[in-house]
């Protein structure tokens, strides 16, 4: 009688497949993201502020902690493996749990974003088709489907849909820059940009957007997810973090202003508002052919995005699975292609369905959209509330002095207890804001009891399951 594998049997048999610049380019995929440069344009010239604000109280502190934690814990699962090192398997998972099942919320906003964009491929007249639930739809579980079917073929073919998504993120917003600066040389801005309107507006829909913000600086550490798939990590992932991460505050900031340069922030729609500036700042110069090139290859890089997700998020459950806390499914590797196949298509399939509920149950394509980004910011932002109060329980551990590949938060234990802390906060403060429904939400009630109900399932389903496989442990014993 064959034995079952053992856990490491299945760790072994994952291919170090990433270099430096594959990792760079997949942490640029994930965290950059054209939408939320749509979002922050359509709030106004605060968030300008809120973005340089974001980035010192939040993505520095995250960025230091994420390269801390990666490099003395090298280990497939990432916030899980952190999260249970500090305070145990009860935690680790819910850390896990709430990591991975918050992409059945991501995918969806993400998906729809990317359909609205990839419309303005055909110029202007894509506006009306972005608005569109049938081709949203559409679009939508086809760049699914693609990014499902490279991550099971397996990372050393879906790595170059992250690499062309990277890239096909940065170079449309590099376009838009330019676009934005001639116009604005040439014509004028359409906005209107003082030291006084750039500060934070404490109103209803800056307080409400404080969120967006804040999660769309996260993502750093997804690809420590697959810390034993990369290779020399120790080195590898600090590096890329520190290269991606700067690169992706600039254009936050740059691309804002782009976009508010080219139109006013009340006609951005906060999907596809970067195409429609590209698109009007093309046709201002007589170039409109720019605006299609960069609605295509943003098509590539959301497409990156969704894969780059795909495969970090889905080695959470297969870790998960291998302790035996989720089925035993999820800890198995397809025999050909060496990837956690299972974990990735039960994913895609809670995300597809999700996508559609979304749009079939809200009043508006918008609310729908509002909904599921809200929903996913809570859930995710669970597992972050760990990670920087497990860089704080770790930081009397021993190896923190005595590992020599460990890439340390300056300043010693006082460093790690400042940025642990402004992460814990700022973390704590988004999960607060996302139930606060945006100023155009149709049906305020509606919105939130969906949004807490769809929440508190979500994590109870995942403390069923734990308790579940706590027994079947014990049992075994």
């Amino acid at each position: 009688m064959s034995m079952a594998p053992s856990p490491q049997d299945s760790k072994s048999q994952l291919r170090k497949t990433m270099g430096f610049w594959d990792v760079l380019l997949f942490n640029i995929a994930t965290v950059l993201g054209p939408r939320w440069i749509a979002a922050a344009g359509h709030n106004g010239t605060s968030s300008i502020s809120l973005w340089v604000i974001a980035a010192l109280f939040f993505f520095v502190p995250g960025a230091l902690v994420i390269n801390e934690l990666s490099s003395r814990f090298p280990q497939e699962g990432g916030l899980y493996a952190w999260s249970k090192e500090a305070f145990g398997d009860f935690h680790g998972f819910i850390a896990g749990w709430t990591y991975w099942i918050y992409t059945v919320f991501y995918f969806p906003g993400l998906l729809l974003a990317s359909a609205s964009m990839a419309a303005y491929v055909i110029g202007a007249r894509g506006a009306s088709l972005a608005q569109d639930r049938a081709f949203l739809l559409t679009v939508s579980l086809g760049l699914l489907v693609v990014a499902v079917v490279l991550n099971i073929v397996g990372l050393n073919i879906g790595k170059w849909l992250q690499n062309a998504g990277g890239v096909g993120t940065y170079v449309p917003l590099v376009i838009l820059a330019l676009v934005a600066a001639i116009v604005v040389y040439r014509h004028g801005s359409a906005t209107h940009f003082t030291l006084r309107n750039m500060m934070p507006a404490f109103d209803f829909g800056t307080v409400s957007f404080w969120s967006n913000i804040a999660f769309a600086f996260t993502g750093l550490e997804l690809v420590s997810a697959m810390s034993e798939e990369v290779r020399d990590p120790h080195k590898t992932l600090p590096r890329a973090v520190f290269g991606a991460g700067a690169l992706i505050a600039l254009m936050y900031i740059a691309g804002t202003f782009a976009v508010l340069g080219l139109m006013p922030a009340q006609s951005v729609d906060p999907q596809s508002g970067v195409f429609s500036a590209i698109t009007i700042g093309s046709s201002a110069l007589g170039i409109a052919f720019v605006g299609m090139l960069a609605a295509i290859l943003v098509t590539v890089g959301n497409a990156g995005g969704v894969g780059s997700t795909v495969a970090g998020i889905a080695r959470v459950p297969f870790v998960v699975g291998i302790d035996r806390y989720l089925p035993a499914a999820f800890g198995k590797i397809h025999p050909r292609w060496k990837t956690p196949h299972i974990s990735i298509l039960v994913q895609a399939t809670l995300s597809g369905i999700i996508l559609v509920l979304s749009q079939i149950q809200s009043k508006s394509v918008m609310t729908g959209y509002q909904l599921v980004v809200s929903a996913a910011i809570i859930l995710y932002f669970i597992p972050f509330l760990y990670m920087f109060a497990a860089v704080i329980k770790l930081a009397s551990r021993m190896d923190r002095s005595t590992n020599e590949h460990a890439v340390l938060v300056p300043g010693g234990k006082m460093g790690v207890w400042i940025c642990g802390t402004l992460g814990f906060l700022v973390v704590l403060l988004g999960i607060a804001l996302s139930f606060v429904p945006p100023g155009e939400t149709v049906g305020t009630l509606s919105y939130e009891l969906q949004l807490i109900l769809g929440t508190g399932v979500s994590v109870l389903i995942g403390l069923v399951l734990y308790w579940r496989g706590a027994r079947s442990k014990s049992a075994q014993k």
